[in-house]
C-alpha cells in the first residue's frame, strides 16, 4: 500500500487507544478499497466510523436487553400476525412507534394463553431500547415477591423506587398464578409511584372485571384500574394458542380458544374520565 508505514502504524495506535476495534479490523481493507479508487476518502472515513458506530450500537443494546431482563427476545418481525387474524398488523405497527411511552401510557394485552400477548409485550419493548428507552420486564409474580422481599427488609420505598426509573415497565402473566396475601396493595403502590410518569404494559388473560378474583381485594383491584385504565390502550386478542396449534385435536372442549374478555372500566372518580383507547379485533380474511 502507498500508505506510508510509519502513518499506518500511527493510525493502528490512535485506533488503539480511543478503543475502537471494529475500526481497526477494517482499516486495511478500506484501505485497499481507496487505492483501487472503488470508494473517496470521504467515504472511507465514513465506512470506518459507521462499522464503529454499529459495534457500539449493538453492545448498548445487548446491555441494555441484559439490564431490562430480556433474555428470551421476540421481534415484531417474527410474530405471526395470520394465525392470529383479530389483530390489526398496522396497528401494532403503530404501536411500535412508541408515541405511547411518551405520553406515559398504559398498554394491556388481554386474550387466552398462548396468543401472543407475552411475544408482542417484549417486542415493543426491544422496539423501546433500540430506540434508547430503558425497560424493565418481568412477571407480575416476580415483581410482588420482589416488593413483598423489600417491604420484609425495610427497602421497599427503594425497591419502588427503582422500578420507577425505567420508562417502560412491562408486568407479564397478570392472573396466571394466585397473588399473594398483601401483594394486591404492594402492586398499587408501585402503580401510583409510576401513574403519569412512566408507561407500562401489561398482559393479562383474565378480564378486568376479574381482577377483584386475580388479587383477592375488589377494592384494591378497582383503585389499581382507576390508574391503569386512565391513560390506557387495551388490544384484545381473540384467538387460539399458537404453541398448541399442531395438537388443537388433542385439546379436551374446555380448552378451546374462547373470546377475550371485554374490558370494563371501573367505578370512575369525579371529574376524571378514563381515556381507554381500545384497538377492536378486526374481521378474518
Amino acid at each position: 500500500m502507498n500508505t506510508a508505514p510509519a502513518t499506518l502504524d500511527r493510525i493502528r495506535h490512535h485506533l488503539v487507544g480511543l478503543r475502537m476495534p471494529r475500526s481497526l479490523e477494517v482499516l486495511e481493507h478500506l484501505l485497499r478499497q481507496l487505492e483501487r479508487g472503488e470508494i473517496s476518502a470521504l467515504e472511507a472515513i465514513d465506512q470506518l466510523l459507521d462499522e464503529e458506530l454499529s459495534l457500539r450500537e449493538g453492545r448498548r443494546v445487548k446491555a441494555a436487553l441484559k439490564m431490562g431482563r430480556l433474555l428470551n427476545i421476540k421481534t415484531l418481525a417474527g410474530f405471526d400476525f395470520s394465525f392470529q387474524p383479530s389483530l390489526d398488523r398496522n396497528r401494532i405497527l403503530t404501536l411500535a412507534g412508541l408515541d405511547f411511552i411518551s405520553r406515559h401510557e398504559v398498554l394491556h394485552f388481554l386474550g387466552q394463553p398462548g396468543c401472543g400477548k407475552t411475544h408482542l409485550a417484549i417486542a415493543l419493548a426491544v422496539e423501546a431500547v433500540k430506540a434508547g428507552r430503558s425497560v424493565y420486564f418481568t412477571t407480575l409474580a416476580e415483581l410482588i415477591g420482589s416488593l413483598a422481599k423489600a417491604e420484609r427488609e425495610g427497602t421497599l420505598r427503594e425497591r419502588i423506587r427503582f422500578l420507577c426509573r425505567p420508562q417502560l415497565l412491562v408486568v407479564d402473566e397478570i392472573g396466571y398464578l394466585p397473588v399473594i396475601a398483601g401483594g394486591g396493595n404492594l402492586f398499587f403502590q408501585l402503580v401510583n409511584a409510576r401513574y403519569e410518569r412512566g408507561a407500562m404494559i401489561l398482559t393479562s388473560n383474565r378480564g378486568f372485571a376479574e381482577w377483584g378474583e386475580v388479587f383477592g381485594d375488589t377494592v384494591v383491584a378497582t383503585a389499581l384500574l382507576d390508574r391503569l385504565l386512565h391513560h390506557a390502550i387495551v388490544v384484545r386478542i381473540e384467538g387460539a394458542s399458537y404453541r398448541l396449534r399442531r395438537h388443537a385435536d388433542l385439546l379436551p372442549d374446555s380448552s378451546a380458544a374462547r373470546p377475550a374478555h371485554q374490558p370494563q372500566p371501573p367505578p370512575r372518580r369525579r371529574g376524571r374520565p378514563p381515556k381507554i383507547r381500545t384497538l377492536e379485533p378486526t374481521a378474518a380474511t
